[in-house]
């Protein structure tokens, strides 16, 4: 069973000590690809490092993450735009806007989220996006845009009409470790879509699986969340890899490209 992490932070310090045999472990698990999305310009070498040492399994992408937006956000937006002549990435990501941990800079965020849009439909990359307490701004701008890049909705936690809507713009629903809790609605609102516009994450080290909840994340614990889906979904885990594999190389064609 092959499967793909489309969201992990492999590169954070949480992984300091253990990193290679986490990446490893992931890889012998039947997670074949990880994908690292970008805080900031701060993790942008750990991260770059990571995917030189796991060429074939780790990719990264670049962007600024909303609760990054802040006082020096222009020198951030800078660091995004330098990033993007320098190396290859296979995504504008993490992006959006975070109304749960920070409210102060709300337009701020909200404009850097549709220049990082505009970056995408630039440089024809997908965006991964994070919509914390903030689906209806991000509706806002989305709207704005008469062409959409594409992408994922990141640790999608919102209403089936939410998802619908998502779809529709050309969006998947990044599925993770959310949707194996016993206090979430996730899976009601999942489960009359089916699994054909769903892609799996982890966004290690956070939000563990059942069983591993509250302990740190990673990438080999997608397969708790796959099987969780297949359960859900009434299919066979290799279906539900066969199809949320084909959603991802859909969605990130540049990480399927042999170079």
């Amino acid at each position: 069973m092959k499967l793909i992490d489309t969201h992990t932070h492999l590169y954070l310090p949480e992984f300091d000590n253990d990193r290679w045999e986490v990446v490893q472990n992931a890889i012998d698990a039947g997670v074949e690809k990880m994908f690292l999305p970008n805080i900031d310009a701060e993790t942008l070498t750990p991260m770059l490092k990571l995917t030189e040492q796991f060429p074939g399994n780790c990719y990264p992408m670049t962007g600024l993450h909303p609760t990054s937006v802040k006082e020096n956000r222009e020198e951030e937006m800078k660091a995004v735009e330098r990033s993007l002549k320098d190396h290859r990435f296979i995504a504008i990501g993490e992006i959006g806007i975070d109304l749960y941990w920070e409210k102060k800079y709300r337009k701020e965020q909200e404009e850097i989220f549709a220049r990082q849009i505009q970056l995408a439909l630039d440089h024809r990359l997908p965006v991964v996006i994070h919509s914390r307490e903030s689906l209806p701004e991000i509706f806002g701008v989305l709207e704005s845009f008469s062409t959409l890049p594409g992408g994922v909705f990141h640790s999608f936690t919102g209403t089936y009409a939410d998802a619908r809507k998502i779809i529709e713009m050309g969006f998947m629903l990044g599925i993770g470790g959310i949707v194996t809790f016993k206090n979430s609605s996730l899976k009601e609102e999942i489960e009359p879509l089916g699994p054909g516009h769903i892609v799996l994450e982890t966004d290690a080290p956070f939000l563990a699986p059942v069983p591993r909840r509250g302990k740190r994340n990673e990438s080999r614990y997608l397969v708790h969340i796959a099987d969780f889906l297949a359960s859900l979904f009434g299919l066979p885990p290799e279906k539900i890899a066969e199809i949320t594999t084909a959603n991802a190389r859909k969605t990130f064609p540049a990480a399927f490209q042999e170079h």
